[in-house]
């Protein structure tokens, strides 16, 4: 687990430094953002009892996945290294047992910690996470996809607004969940096969038509 936190760890970092080069010590509020998608995912599973609502659960692990890029940058701070920073997640996992709430007692739970801590609790992730019905190892595989993505958005004109995120009529998260069931997700080059798979589709679908 630790080498694969470490991993996860930085490439977030790299993305973030990507989006603004000093941004630990810009001291963003991340946690904000955190407790924010956890109201979107609120959406997608219903809450609403005056009127009928089905869960969209491939949306909600969607924000799960969300949320875990905006908790791991809550992390970086006090000037840890990854590694320090990967011990400090698997330490609180430790000492609790996952709650075996539902999604949307998961989800406000974790919400309340990042609003009264003005941080971000691994191991209320990890509630949310398996409510959702994700494992670590689907997370991970989700966390690479998604980090590879958010490079290739940037690389194709994001910032500017030049990128297309719909490509014959489907999102990119979609293409992207497609392409990523075909790989073999433990392959060293995972990252790279991911950026090159959606390279080559945004070529076909979207630059040459």
């Amino acid at each position: 687990m630790k080498q694969a936190l470490v991993n996860m760890l930085e490439m977030q970092h790299s993305m973030n430094t990507r989006v603004h080069e000093h941004w630990v010590e810009q001291n963003f509020a991340w946690y904000r953002a955190a407790w924010i998608e956890c109201g979107e995912l609120m959406d997608h599973y219903g809450y609403k009892w005056w009127k009928k609502q089905q869960p969209e659960l491939d949306q909600v692990r969607l924000e799960v996945i969300d949320i875990w890029h905006f908790g791991l940058s809550a992390l970086f701070r006090d000037g840890k290294s990854v590694e320090q920073i990967a011990d400090d997640i698997i330490a609180d996992l430790s000492r609790s047992e996952p709650s075996g709430l539902g999604v949307r007692e998961a989800t406000e739970e974790l919400a309340l910690h990042c609003l009264q801590s003005k941080s971000f609790s691994p191991s209320r992730f990890r509630d949310l996470m398996l409510a959702s019905g994700l494992d670590f190892d689907t997370l991970y595989t989700a966390y690479v996809g998604k980090n590879v993505l958010n490079f290739f958005r940037q690389d194709h004109g994001y910032k500017d607004g030049s990128y297309v995120k719909t490509w014959a009529g489907r999102e990119d998260n979609e293409h992207l969940s497609e392409l990523v069931a075909a790989m073999d997700h433990a392959a060293d080059d995972f990252a790279d096969a991911v950026y090159t798979a959606l390279a080559e589709r945004y070529q076909a679908l979207v630059l040459l038509n």
